[in-house]
Order: structure tokens, then C-alpha cells, then sequence
């Protein structure tokens, strides 16, 4: 993870990452169950039910790079079904795809998992 970023935004950056990751994560929980619930085309409600899984990764900020890609994927394929079909209004996908590609891009902010696990260590060593 370390690789993918060199540093974990904090302050101010970092509370707009989360507030970002909050956004993206909530929409993308609400949306999927509302869609699943309605119950419709099996692929679609596959695919709603990974942005969901993902939302909730992307919540925490746990493997987020990975979680955005998903996401974006997802969105997208579900954006381009509902441009085809006419069957429902696929802009709200394609705003999630687009934040969660975003999010992918960018990284999860200091106040995620991933910022624990792979972010910089300050090692102490003035007890020596």
C-alpha cells in the first residue's frame, strides 16, 4: 500500500478524504440494497451487491485502492447497462463510479485502516 502512496493526507486534506469515503460508501450501500430489494436482472443485482461489499470497505478505509477500482468497475458496467436499456436513470451510477475511481486514485486520508497498517512508522529511539 505503501507503494501506492507516499503519504496518508491528514488534517484537513485528510478530513475531506473522509468525508469523501463516507459519501461514496453510504451511497453505494443505499443504493445497492434499495436495488436489490426491488429485485430485478441477476448480473445487476451481482453487481450491486459488490459496490455494496465495497462501500463498506471503502467506510473504513480498509484496501481502498482495490475497493475503488471494484466499485468504479461495477458502477460503470451497471451505468452502461442503464444507458442502453432506458430502464432506469444511470447517472447516480455513474457519479459513484466516478467518485470511486477518485478514492482509488487518490488513497484513503490518515484516518483510515490502510493509514494504520501502511502508513509511515516512527520508530523511537531515544530509550537506546
Amino acid at each position: 500500500m505503501q507503494r501506492l502512496f507516499s503519504t496518508f493526507a491528514d488534517g484537513w486534506p485528510g478530513a475531506g478524504l473522509l468525508l469523501l469515503r463516507l459519501l461514496t460508501g453510504i451511497t453505494l450501500i443505499t443504493a445497492g440494497i434499495v436495488h436489490v430489494y426491488q429485485g430485478s436482472d441477476r448480473l445487476e443485482d451481482a453487481l450491486q451487491v459488490i459496490g455494496v461489499a465495497a462501500g463498506i470497505v471503502l467506510i473504513v478505509g480498509l484496501f481502498t485502492p482495490v475497493a475503488g477500482a471494484l466499485a468504479a468497475v461495477a458502477k460503470t458496467w451497471i451505468a452502461l447497462s442503464q444507458f442502453s436499456s432506458h430502464s432506469a436513470d444511470p447517472w447516480l451510477a455513474t457519479a459513484q463510479a466516478a467518485l470511486a475511481a477518485g478514492l482509488a486514485m487518490i488513497g484513503p486520508g490518515a484516518w483510515s485502516i490502510d493509514a494504520r497498517r501502511y502508513g509511515r512508522k516512527r520508530f523511537d529511539l531515544s530509550d537506546r
